[in-house]
């Protein structure tokens, strides 16, 4: 028989809600018994007689008067105590002076004609209590620990280290909204989906539909996956539980069991509601297989008590699981199965349009001066994602601070991102004056090729100022958002990325160190072109993709695996080595060709040190390329089926 999940308690039902807090009056229970004691402490010897405390001298003068009825001596450390009662009835208490003998003794008693007496030194009453509290106090914890224990479970219940960290918001819930999230608008649907199926159940029951158990959200750091939970917490008018992955294991085994069972039996007593978990891969991932040699024990413990309280036996009702993490690859595969996490969402890099948008979220109370386009600054930033675009207008803010500015210009836009990408911005003066022209030179080519390459993203400033590591920059800024390149694009890219060694091979007859960095990047892009994209006639349509890194978004070793021959191998480092030459022979053209563009723009970036792109295509006599739909990549029908992967950066640094 299958299990068949039922729905949470319709809609007319009241649902259950958190119990009521602790009377405010508690609060003061310790503190009233702090001071009882207190004045127990000091008062109660006081109030136990009404004895009246005589100096030495008084003592004397009123044993010659023979007013004291009896003299009682009690030994002490220091000196001895006498006290008795007066012939008036009225006890009295004093300290004698030297050592007590039978001689003493004698020679008072025929001083005040009365009874003396001896007798050992009692302690007070406060003396009783400080010793009865030493005696008692362990035996009063050890009884508390084992009522703790019986009514917890075990010993990590007593200590309170078995209770969940999870923080509940209620009445109080956070103030993000979804208006807080810029773009990702279908992402803010499928949760939208969620909430609304715990507020409205009735019109899901009818359609015999079922509320996904669980959903992922998945995608590069820094994508606003944590924030859009905030925003589901914000907008739902039901209990919202918040905890992360990590919080669960702990060094004693057991405890993330543990964790996780009071994590779901609160959810259970607040149902329904909705458990956000931030990290899952923290406590989700894969489980060792048989003869594993290392293995995880508090943490697969953990795993499986999340996976027996998600989808078990004794099916939780009315609870809506909302997980992130940066590594689904890690996940093991009982947890993605649906029935646990129906549903993942993917949220990426943000496109365009979403970056102007966001760009708007963050810029709120900040004064923008007339030339600042968010849309331009978007398009400066392209594979930032929403936590760098933050980052960016926090920066241009320090920038306009740095002038003693209260609003942002379109330049603190500018040198935040340079900030960003390439590091501190140095003066000129910090290069040789021969330096000075070789990195003109050298980026006076990598502008030409771009300017006049038909396919190339567009020109958008190109300076000699030092920033970081790199000398100059050459910066590209795409008009659109590409998500397709072809092999056209590819080829010019390669040119572009080595028009620098260029103009360095025709005005020096020689190369530099200068462009390490460009035959770094124009290498892993040809290796790309024949390993994964299948350009080379030479080596087929085969695609090897090189291994890829643990968080989405980053690229990992090449060359941790190898599923081809050596053979193969030598063709690919041949056919690469081929790309490369073609490209830079291509770039030694256009600059041989355009000499004296590039002595113009040399002469210009020398004088000015930093030239905008405008500029660059008035020397290059072309007209600066505008946004036209026309210029997206035209594909074939069967291009939702292809796969290529955006170019990590369009800037050329050395």
């Amino acid at each position: 028989m299958s299990k068949q999940p039922s729905a949470p308690p319709p809609g007319d039902k009241p649902a259950p809600t958190a119990p009521p807090p602790p009377p405010s009056w508690r609060h003061w229970l310790w503190p009233i018994a702090l001071l009882a004691m207190l004045v127990l402490w000091f008062y109660l010897p006081l109030s136990q007689s009404s004895t009246i405390t005589l100096s030495y001298s008084q003592f004397m003068a009123k044993a010659t008067a023979h007013q004291i009825k009896d003299v009682t001596i009690a030994a002490t450390a220091t000196n001895p105590v006498a006290n008795g009662t007066l012939t008036n009835g009225k006890a009295y208490t004093t300290v004698l002076t030297g050592t007590v003998n039978p001689q003493y003794a004698q020679q008072l008693t025929k001083t005040c004609r009365c009874q003396v007496s001896a007798a050992t030194a009692s302690p007070s009453i406060g003396s009783d209590l400080l010793y009865l509290l030493i005696i008692f106090a362990p035996l009063i914890f050890v009884i508390y620990l084992f009522r703790r224990m019986s009514r917890s479970g075990p010993l990590q219940s007593a200590l309170g280290v078995g209770r969940s960290r999870a923080k509940v918001f209620d009445a109080e819930r956070p103030q993000t909204k979804f208006a807080d999230v810029a773009g990702y608008d279908g992402p803010k649907e499928e949760v939208s989906e969620i909430i609304d199926f715990l507020r409205n159940p009735g019109r899901y029951q009818r359609a015999g539909a079922m509320a996904p158990r669980g959903i992922l959200m998945i995608g590069p750091p820094g994508t606003g996956k944590t924030l859009l939970a905030r925003a589901v917490a914000g907008e739902a008018s039901v209990p919202f539980i918040s905890v992360t992955g990590s919080s669960f294991v702990e060094m004693f085994v057991g405890v993330g069991a543990a964790r996780v069972r009071d994590l779901f039996a609160e959810a259970r007593r607040r149902a329904p509601c909705i458990i956000f978990v931030d990290e899952v891969d923290a406590i989700g991932q894969r489980r060792a297989g048989s003869g594993a040699v290392v293995a995880n024990d508090e943490r697969e413990q953990t795993l499986n008590q999340l996976l027996a309280e998600m989808d078990g036996f004794d099916m939780t009702q009315g609870i809506v699981v909302l997980a992130a993490t940066n590594r689904p690859e890690v996940l093991d595969p009982a947890l993605l199965r649906p029935g646990r996490f129906d549903r993942q969402i993917t949220i990426p890099l943000p496109t365009l349009d979403e970056r102007a948008e966001i760009l708007v979220v963050h810029c709120r109370g900040k004064r923008l001066a007339g030339d600042v386009d968010l849309r331009v600054v978007a398009r400066g930033t392209p594979g930032f994602s929403g936590a760098d675009l933050a980052n960016l207008a926090n920066e241009a803010a320090i920038f306009a601070v740095r002038g003693n500015r209260e609003i942002l210009t379109a330049a603190d836009f500018d040198d935040a991102r340079d900030r960003i990408l390439l590091g501190r911005r140095e003066g000129s003066n910090v290069l040789l004056p021969e330096e000075k022209h070789a990195v003109a030179v050298h980026e006076a080519g990598h502008a030409i090729v771009a300017a006049l390459s038909d396919h190339a993203d567009p020109v958008a400033k190109v300076t000699i100022l030092p920033a970081g590591q790199a000398l100059g920059v050459t910066q590209q800024l795409p008009l659109i958002e590409r998500h397709l390149y072809g092999e056209d694009y590819l080829r010019e890219s390669l040119a572009v990325r080595l028009g620098g060694r260029a103009a360095e091979l025709v005005e020096f007859r020689q190369g530099s160190t200068g462009a390490a960095n460009d035959l770094s990047t124009a290498t892993d892009l040809a290796t790309r072109m024949v390993r994964e994209f299948g350009l080379s006639a030479k080596l087929g349509p085969v695609g090897y993709p090189q291994g890829g890194s643990v968080f989405l978004g980053g690229g990992g070793n090449g060359f941790s695996s190898r599923p081809f021959a050596e053979s193969t191998q030598a063709t690919i480092d041949a056919e690469v080595a081929r790309l490369l030459r073609e490209a830079e022979q291509a770039a030694v053209e256009v600059i041989r060709g355009h000499k004296d563009m590039l002595d113009e723009l040399v002469n210009l970036l020398l004088d000015e040190e930093t030239v905008d792109g405008s500029e660059v295509y008035r020397i290059a006599r072309r007209s600066a390329p505008a946004h036209r739909a026309a210029d997206e990549v035209t594909v074939g029908p069967r291009a939702a089926n292809a796969h290529a992967d955006a170019l990590p950066d369009r800037s050329h640094a050395e």
